[in-house]
């Protein structure tokens, strides 16, 4: 039964485990801490080339040189983009959750529709937005000369940081739809039945018994999407390259890292740890209040 003994045998799940272990050590763990080493040094990436620590000098940079104005704007706009992305992603996935959970006829298309974004991923996505809004001649545009007006879609500087929000709610609401289906085909019908016969129906019913009962199904959409909006560069670099005022925290690591003329590696490291903490120190505020009231509940 034990080809290597009993011995060999308990050894072995630690055997497996340290495999996935040492690939993240080595591809996770440890370039996180060499970002740490590089945001206080002057590293500029240029191979060859010496570097020495400076302390908190990036840190300082990046609140005082004189483009400091936009990135302290990149983190408000990365704020504005999380809250917005947040709420509409959850509010929408939920609603049409709640729409497949009624059974409806061809719910299984409706959950492949809804979840093809998901699928076809962020390039693929971006340029399917980029040729849609075209201003010479995509669809969006057709649309807009039959009403008599025109626009520059994703080169417009008023909309084009919304339109992204937009393109990044499309993309991922079928995921936060798909975690709140599982939650809502957890529900027993028994609570329905139970809460029918006390009176509790349509708004009453939600409130009470389906709200309370996918708690953890809201958490768990709320974390992930507040992270992901936070961490969000890459339907950004496809739709506008960081340009007409969208720029976020996310995407001033990679345009300090590699978008300027000259690479600065250590500027571009304290960036991404600024962004670290960020992200860290808003997910565990949600997490708080998230847990507290599942508890509540």
């Amino acid at each position: 039964m034990y080809p290597f003994g009993k011995g060999a045998a308990r050894l072995m799940p630690y055997l497996l485990l340290s495999i996935p272990v040492l690939l993240y050590l080595l591809l996770g763990f440890g370039p996180s801490m060499v970002t740490v080493l590089f945001s206080f040094t002057d590293a500029s990436g240029v191979p060859g080339q010496s570097w020495n620590f400076v302390g908190f000098e990036n840190y300082t940079t990046f609140f005082t040189s004189s483009d400091s104005g936009d990135r302290i704007a990149s983190i408000g706009r990365s704020l504005y983009f999380a809250v917005a992305v947040v709420v509409i992603q959850n509010a929408v996935g939920l609603f049409m959750a709640i729409l497949i959970n009624k059974k409806l006829k061809g719910d299984v298309f409706y959950r492949a529709v809804f979840f093809l974004p998901v699928v076809l991923g962020v390039t693929v996505s971006g340029l399917i937005w980029q040729l849609i809004a075209n201003p010479l001649g995509g669809p969006a545009q057709a649309m807009m000369n039959f009403f008599g007006t025109s626009s520059n879609f994703f080169g417009d500087y008023d909309i084009a940081f919304e339109l992204i929000i937009f393109v990044q709610i499309w993309m991922y609401m079928g995921y936060s739809m798909t975690i709140f289906l599982a939650g809502l085909q957890s529900i027993p019908n028994d609570l329905y039945e139970a809460g029918y016969m006390d009176g509790a129906s349509g708004w009453k019913a939600f409130k009470n018994i389906t709200f309370p009962m996918i708690a953890p199904s809201f958490t768990v959409n709320m974390l992930l999407s507040i992270i992901g909006a936070l961490q969000t560069f890459d339907i950004i670099y496809v739709l506008t390259g960081g340009k007409f005022n969208t720029t976020t925290l996310a995407f001033d690591v990679y345009a300090t890292a590699f978008g300027s003329g000259t690479a600065d590696y250590g500027l571009a490291s304290a960036v991404a740890m600024i962004q670290f903490l960020f992200v860290f120190t808003v997910s565990m505020i949600a997490l708080y209040y998230l847990r507290r009231r599942e508890v509540e509940m």
